[in-house]
């Protein structure tokens, strides 16, 4: 057998039924709860100009520095395939004036996001979220609200083992003394010399290594939770008590942190035990000064982003079925050449009129044709033979209980249709 000359690159992969109809149902289940709550939807390239990654997520993290695709085009403009969704779609707000409508503005978006990371279970260099952002509040109930609209999702696909973690790495009133103490801390370790530049530039980031002999080095590590000013404290409560009141419960995390630079007060993240180290299903948090890193005006902001892939992975760790199996509800076996004309036409028709329905081609016999309904999921088969229309009738057969009874051709299409319905 010959193998195939090309193959999906390294890292990625090809969503193919019955699994990417169970990566399309994800995605519009996580988008279902945003929908309904009033968000708008919101498409930008897949590809930015690389500065702005480079100030909006922060030169010092991962992504910029080792996992960004970035190329020059023959125009000689530097860009990148977008490694997340937040300062895109920020950038497409102020760029298209949203912000000085009525605020907050509220969007979501979904599509494919790109990574040079080492390819392993659960991360991918071409993976797929859907995201939420708040654009222009710093109520505390916009960011409960999000966590909630989020856990709703995961709940409507079933998923029971979905926790919440939360934190806060509080505001400019909080974060330069804590800054200060966490790099006097990090200073007194023996650190490589990759991380201990880092707690130059941006010691978070050092928080956020998954090393374990790294972590074990940072286990009396100052939290960020010591140093919040009352405001930030204030805020911080409102929304716990606002995720306890919504039914919502989270588990506080004083040492969570995430990979991107722009995060301020609420941080939160969405884990799955049954993933293993890649726990993560998503994440997100609120990011208050990211709209005057990238030259627009203060406008604080708030978003999460979901995976669709890990979400999958998560929901077969609890073993549940595949969501969005694809199927009809009738399937259409003509026998003989003026079957086929009718079929063509009745099957038309039937899609038509929001019947999910298909019909068997390439002059199958009767035996073969059955066999292809049955594997077809459908509900109800419709055989029509040349004695058939001689008749003036079709065999309409309920493949679940195996009965069977001939229906004028002239009432097919209205009998189907009220049985698919019920």
């Amino acid at each position: 057998m010959n193998q195939p000359t090309f193959r999906a690159p390294k890292g990625t992969f090809d969503l193919v039924p019955p699994r990417g109809e169970a990566v399309l149902a994800v995605r519009d289940a996580m988008a279902g709860p945003v929908r309904r709550a009033g968000y708008g939807y919101v498409e930008t390239p897949s590809f930015e100009e690389t500065g702005l990654f480079a100030r909006g997520v922060g030169e010092s993290t991962d992504i910029v520095t080792k996992e960004m695709y970035s190329f020059t085009t023959r125009g000689g403009d530097d860009v990148s395939l977008r490694p997340e969704g937040t300062a895109p779609v920020l950038r497409a707000a102020l760029e298209n004036g949203l912000h000085r409508g009525a605020l907050p503005v509220k969007l979501w978006y979904g599509g494919s996001y790109y990574r040079y990371e080492r390819p392993q279970k659960g991360r991918f260099r071409h993976f797929s979220q859907v995201g939420a952002e708040v654009l222009g509040t710093e109520d505390p109930a916009v960011d409960a609200e999000l966590i909630v609209l989020a856990m709703d999702a995961y709940r409507a696909l079933g998923l029971t083992e979905v926790r919440v973690l939360i934190n806060s790495l509080g505001s400019s009133e909080s974060r330069p003394a804590y800054r200060d103490a966490l790099q006097q801390f990090l200073r007194g370790l023996d650190l490589d010399e990759d991380t201990a530049s880092r707690v130059e530039i941006n010691p978070l980031r050092v928080l956020d290594d998954k090393r374990p002999d790294v972590q074990k080095a940072l286990a009396d590590a100052p939290l960020v939770t010591d140093f919040l000013s009352d405001g930030d404290r204030a805020h911080h409560d409102r929304v716990r008590r606002l995720l306890t009141d919504a039914g919502v419960p989270y588990d506080d995390d004083p040492r969570l942190v995430r990979g991107l630079d722009y995060y301020t007060r609420t941080l939160f993240e969405f884990v799955h035990d049954g993933l293993g180290s890649q726990s993560a299903v998503g994440g997100g948090g609120r990011y208050d000064g990211l709209s005057e890193l990238l030259g627009g005006p203060r406008l604080p902001s708030v978003g999460w982003a979901l995976g669709a892939e890990r979400t999958l992975l998560a929901m077969e760790a609890e073993g549940l079925p595949l969501p969005g199996t694809p199927g009809v509800d009738v399937y259409l076996v003509p026998l003989g050449d003026d079957a086929e004309r009718h079929a063509f036409g009745l099957v038309t028709e039937l899609r038509r009129a929001g019947v999910a329905a298909d019909v068997a081609t390439g002059g199958r016999g009767l035996k073969g044709a059955m066999k292809a309904a049955d594997r077809s999921g459908a509900r109800y088969a419709v055989v029509v033979g040349e004695r058939d229309l001689a008749d003036g009738v079709a065999q309409v057969k309920d493949l679940r209980s195996g009965e069977q009874e001939p229906v004028a051709l002239g009432d097919v299409r209205s009998h189907l249709i009220t049985a698919t319905s019920s």
